[in-house]
């Protein structure tokens, strides 16, 4: 599944079909800047204190349109199938821990 470019925001996270994650911390524009997870992972997203797997990772900045052509995968937003989604809302902590973890702040100040 792809994404449309509309439906990309700030503070949502993305799982890719090769159960990556990428986080988006900044959109202007046709530029985003966001950060892939370490690997493969599983997270409880059910549970806002979920350490994200962002630890010292690059921030990227790319076009949105590249960033959408990606493999994206439907996932549980909420840790149950009811619930099932594109993308999963950040919370404020988990944007700033991400931030923070990957040394954005001035990028996305420049953006």
């Amino acid at each position: 599944m792809k994404l449309n470019a509309k439906d990309i925001e700030t503070g949502f996270l993305y799982q890719t079909s090769d159960k990556h994650y990428r986080a988006v911390l900044a959109v202007k524009g046709d530029f985003l800047i966001y950060v892939a997870s370490l690997g493969a992972v599983t997270l409880n997203l059910a549970n806002p204190q979920e350490i994200m797997p962002f630890d010292n990772q690059p921030f990227k900045k790319c076009q949105i349109a590249t960033f959408a052509k990606k493999d994206y995968q439907l996932f549980s937003a909420n840790a149950t199938q009811e619930n099932i989604a594109i993308k999963h809302a950040l919370n404020d902590k988990q944007l700033a821990d991400i931030t923070l973890q990957c040394n954005a702040k001035a990028a996305i100040a420049t953006l």
